[in-house]
Order: structure tokens, then sequence, then C-alpha cells
């Protein structure tokens, strides 16, 4: 009944935004050219230097903007972007990549093997923010030098010349390749690239790219736009003049704009919008490798203890907190994001083991009265910091209310500006807060790595000797099989039985898209959308 009813209400808000232009502010719209399409996005957040502290706009722009050295394919096949071939010893220790020869920055000159180590050589500067740089702990070296502890001429990276990029590994690391495809891994015009803080990646005259498109214009808070790449080594197959991203604050908006034909593709958006198309062929909806889950700081009495962040997780009925937050999400009681397919197997990780913890609000009751706290008597009331969007707003009720209802505990909540909520989670500065993650590559240590004591994201002062001992086991296991295994016991420990975090629910991506457009992708990694080869017919 509840999203019958906001469907209604998307359907006035749609009705106001078409027929009273004054209801909603209006961004401004930059001329499209050529054969173009425009996205509707979330707000502006984060740098888009990838060796600086991103977010959802470098991640937007960086698909179609920028070449990896490599990715795979949605059938696990290694497709070549800035590199054309590589070796591997046989210790797997040592990776050597060649270069394309023909591969050119947007303004003519030459992407060489210097340009990808300038992006590593930055991102272990702890100034410039990269909350991807333990992603480059496999190499010789970078952890100490991260940590102030070698020099820089110290890294295991080397530039025999300038199509040639070597890295020197600690360790064999069985998933390396996957690593590839994340921001520290790509490369960033040695000319221009000097700092996340200067200012270079949001400025067209020095924002090069070496990907099908160019950053051809910025407006904070309003749009950027990217035109095609004529340089590109590839632009035979790019159909795309232009493509535009509208920034929103909210998914209200951005239906309001696809409805109105502002906008061709609008992503992300709130459940009802399922309700509205459905049958229609602008929906499409797609699995997200994501996990919703929220962070408690164990430095903040009294989730140091255990008990009581296991009696927080088995508090929790989420079947009736996805019933209340929308068809697009299920269920999770895991760190790996629910539609994580082992790519060995072809089956989801998370249903290959048992399920970490059981909900029981019994049990639940008990382990707080052990924990001091007898019907939550005593019990100090946590504040729960999330973004203040619809989906985390609705979550944050629930929960409240559940935790009130079954333990007793009151919980303050403080709905925040995104930005605000992502400095507040890397400063440590919260006791709950609400996380989000997609994937970055399509391995399960893209989630479990988060954990891990010298990780920059483990932001809940996780140090835990064991887990860490159990994923580093992981990182050298050559075999598939027992890799995986190693993998799913360390899961089984942190969110088993230490509960370092609180999962909650697994996505489904509610967008839509123009019947115009063709070509679009999925990222096999993440489930994002992908538009570097799409087209549209008129």
């Amino acid at each position: 009944m509840r999203k019958r009813f906001v469907a209604f209400i998307l359907v006035i808000c749609i009705f106001c935004s078409v027929f009273a232009g004054g209801c909603i502010k209006r961004q401004k719209a930059p001329a499209a050219e050529g054969k173009s399409i425009t996205i509707a996005i979330g707000s502006d957040t984060g740098s888009m230097d990838p060796a600086g502290s991103i977010a959802l706009t470098f991640l937007s722009y960086s698909v179609s903007a920028l070449d990896e050295l490599l990715t795979f394919d949605e059938n696990g096949n290694i497709e070549y972007r800035a590199a054309q071939s590589y070796e591997v010893n046989e210790e797997k220790t040592i990776w050597t990549f060649h270069l394309r020869e023909e591969a050119c920055w947007s303004d003519g000159s030459a992407v060489t093997a210097a340009d990808f180590k300038n992006t590593i050589k930055r991102a272990l500067d702890p100034k410039n923010g990269s909350g991807y740089v333990s992603y480059l702990f496999p190499i010789q070296n970078a952890e100490e030098i991260y940590n102030g502890e070698l020099s820089y001429e110290s890294l295991g990276v080397e530039t025999p010349d300038e199509q040639t990029l070597v890295f020197y590994l600690e360790e064999p690391c069985a998933y390396f390749l996957d690593l590839l495809r994340l921001p520290v891994y790509m490369p960033s015009c040695e000319k221009y690239a000097d700092s996340a803080l200067s200012g270079w990646d949001k400025n067209p005259e020095t924002s090069l790219t070496n990907g099908p498109f160019f950053l051809a214009e910025y407006e904070p808070k309003q749009y950027f736009v990217l035109k095609k790449n004529e340089k590109y080594w590839n632009t035979d197959e790019i159909h795309l003049d232009t493509i535009i991203y509208r920034f929103f604050d909210d998914q209200q908006s951005m239906a309001n704009a696809y409805e109105t034909k502002e906008v061709d593709v609008a992503v992300s958006l709130q459940s009802a919008v399922m309700e509205l198309y459905e049958g229609k062929p602008d929906l499409l909806v797609t699995e997200l490798i994501a996990t919703r889950y929220i962070y408690l700081n164990l430095e903040a009495e009294p989730l140091d203890d255990v008990r009581v962040r296991e009696a927080l997780n088995l508090a929790i009925d989420r079947a009736e907190l996805c019933k209340i937050v929308g068809k697009d999400v299920s269920p999770a009681y895991n760190l790996v994001a629910n539609y994580m397919v082992n790519k060995n197997t072809g089956a989801y990780f998370v249903e290959e083991d048992k399920q970490p913890f059981q909900e029981n609000k019994e049990r639940a009751r008990e382990l707080l009265a052990e924990a001091g706290y007898p019907d939550g008597e005593g019990f100090p009331v946590l504040t729960y910091k999330y973004p203040a969007l619809e989906m985390d707003s609705d979550t944050a009720q629930v929960i409240q209310e559940q935790l009130k209802q079954n333990l007793n505990i009151d919980i303050e909540l403080k709905a925040q500006e995104l930005q605000t909520n992502y400095a507040d989670r890397h400063a440590k500065d919260f006791e709950l807060c609400r996380m989000n993650w997609t994937a970055d590559f399509a391995d399960p240590y893209t989630y479990l790595s988060m954990l891990l004591s010298n990780n920059s994201y483990n932001c809940s002062h996780i140090q835990d000797e064991k887990y860490d001992a159990l994923i580093r086991r992981s990182e050298m296991e050559l075999d598939v099989n027992k890799r995986f295994q190693l993998l799913h016991e360390a899961e089984q420990y942190a969110v088993g039985e230490q509960f370092y975090i609180i999962p909650l629910y697994g996505m489904k991506s509610c967008n839509l898209v123009s019947r115009r457009i063709t070509g679009i992708r999925q990222i096999p990694a993440s489930g994002a959308l992908e538009y570097r080869y799409a087209d549209v017919t008129e």
C-alpha cells in the first residue's frame, strides 16, 4: 500500500514538473552536438583525479573517458585497452605490460608508461587522499612508501621505455589483473596531473583523457560534458559525439527530468518507478554488485563489545525492512554482494557457503543483557549518520523502530548531505554510519579487503590479526578453490563471529533509458551501465 502511495505521489510530482515549471528548480542545460545523450546522475561529489579522493562523479566520468590497461568482458575474457599485451613470470610476481604505440592523449600527445606511474606515485602521497591506495600495496615497497618509511625511488614499478610498464609484486597476487580497472592503476598525464588539490582534473584544458571521450566542459554542481576523442585509437567503434552528465540532488528530480525529456537516461531511481513503467521498454532493471550496510565504530562504547554488535545484527528484521524500502532490494547477511558471481563456478559467491548468522530477537535480547544492558537499560543513545536520500531515510527509520521495539534502545538519526556523510565516514567521526559498496572488480576481495587493518576504507578501527592473516593467505594462494575457501572463512569470521558490520540488503538498479539509445552495456564487475559504445537512432 505504501509503495502504491509513493508511486501516486511520483506521478503528481511529474505532473507538476510538466505543467508548473516553477515547482522544480531547473539546472542549466548545455547544448548537445551531433549524436548525443544526456544522463542524470547523483550529486557532484569527490575529485576527478584517479589519485585523489574520488566518488560517484569520477566513476561516471572514467568509464567513458579513461582506458585502463585491460579489463574483462561479460564472458570473463580479457579486453585490451591501453595495453596490447602482457607477460607474467611463473611465480606471478613480475607483470609486464606493453602499451599500444598508437595510444595518445586527447591533445594528441603520446600516452606513456610514465603516465601510469604518475598516478601511482601521487596516490602513494597521503596528501592526495586516495581511498584506493591500499590496492597498490601488492607492489613492492608501496605500503612502506605510503607510510613514509621508504622513499618513492624504491617502488617496484619500472618504465624501461615509453611503451613498457613493469610491476614487481611483494608476493604472488592471483587477482592482480582485476585490480587494473581501479582508479590508482589508471593513467594521468604527467604534463598536467601534479596534485589532486591543484584543480587540473576539472579544467578541460589540463584534464586530458586517453579514452573514447574527453572533458569539454565542467560546471560544478550542474553538469559536465564529454565529447568524442577523434584521436582515440579505436575511434571508429565510437558512435556518439557527445555525452552530457547532469547532476541532481535527488532521485525524484531525476525521474522528473526523464519524464520531461530533459535527460535520456536516469539511473538508480526509487523502486516506485518500477510500478509506473512496468511493461514499458524504457524500464531497465539490472542486478547491482552492491551491498548496503552499516559501519560500527569499534572505538565508541559499547560497540567495542562483540555481544552488542551481534545483538544489533540479530535484532533487525531484514525481510520486513526490504518490504518497506522497495522491490529493488533483498535481504543481505554478507558483506560480499548478493549478486557477485564466482567466475570459476558461475554461482553466486554468497550461496556457496552457509549464511553467516540468523536473525533471532530473543537471542539478541539475551546478548544485550549479557553485555550489561537488560531490556536496554543503561544503553547509550547512539547516533546513526546516513545520506539524506529517500532509500536511506526509509532504511534509517525502520532500523530505529526495530531496535526500539526489539531491544528497547534508542537510536538518534542524523541525515546528512552526501559529501558530508562521506567525509565523516572517512574521518571516522561516527558511531553508526551508512555504507554502500559497489564492487570495483569482479572478485570478493573488493569487499573483504576493506576490513583489513591497513585498508583505507577500514573506517571502523578494526585491528584483527586473525582476519588479516586469513586475507593475506588468500592473496598468496594461487589455487582458485583453496583461495575462495579462505575468503569464505574470512567472511564467516568477520560477519558471523565478530559482527564488524551490519549488512542490510543487496540491490537492483532501476533505470530509465530512452528507446532511441542502443548499445548500452553493463560493466561485469559492478553492474553499472557503460555508454562508450552506445548509439542513438532518430
